[in-house]
């Protein structure tokens, strides 16, 4: 078990723990339905191209997806906002494995349809070294097939636990991307994909790295 999954699995015990039963369940029926989406086959897949993006980085400056493969590789880190404590685990170990990114060639982007000012909330929290996007309304997450739309049950027990979507995303759509990672060479084809729509499991970063 690598250490990322050693991390997430400490999370599961310390929520269970905290949650009450009645929304672990919810949760779980949640990602049951998700898994009937058939999502995994449906997204962008390894061998077609990555749809070109301009996107505003945490401090609303514009960023370029043909200017950031001009200096290698790129990788997409797709994650649920910063209200999520498993995309959080996730972005700091790609942070502590950055320099191994690095030696790579290759630039780490994270995307998310949570608005600027929350992205530099948790950047700087954080203290990720790599530029942190805000894909709104999810328009580019939609063109790779990894959007969904929360379902209305399970709506309640976010915002219980003081997760209004509507105030992160800025929109009242309650969709959100599925976790994925994908690694685009500079031709802008995906030679490596992870989604999985468990938010829960998230990507190997020792394959990660391999594929790069």
């Amino acid at each position: 078990m690598n250490t990322l999954a050693k991390q997430i699995e400490q999370l599961n015990q310390e929520l269970s723990l905290q949650l009450p039963q009645e929304v672990i369940n919810a949760f779980g029926k949640s990602v049951d339905d998700l898994k009937t989406k058939n999502m995994e086959d449906r997204c962008i897949q390894p061998g077609e191209k990555m749809p070109e993006f301009i996107l505003p980085n945490a401090t609303g400056k514009m960023i370029d997806s043909n200017d950031i493969l001009k200096k290698g590789k790129m990788i997409l880190a797709f994650y649920r906002g910063s209200w999520c404590p498993y995309c959080n685990l996730e972005l700091k170990f790609l942070q502590d494995n950055l320099s191994r990114i690095k030696d790579k060639n290759a630039v780490l982007i994270a995307v998310s349809p949570q608005t600027p000012d929350h992205s530099l909330s948790m950047a700087e929290k954080n203290r990720l070294g790599f530029e942190v996007l805000s894909d709104q309304n999810n328009d580019f997450a939609k063109k790779l097939g990894i959007v969904f739309q929360l379902q209305d049950f399970v709506l309640p027990y976010y915002r219980n636990l003081g997760i209004n979507l509507s105030e992160f995303n800025n929109n009242d759509e309650n969709l959100l991307p599925v976790p994925a990672v994908f690694v685009v060479d500079q031709d802008r084809r995906v030679i490596f994909k992870y989604l999985d729509v468990n938010y829960m499991n998230r990507v190997d970063v020792e394959e990660l790295i391999q594929a790069l």
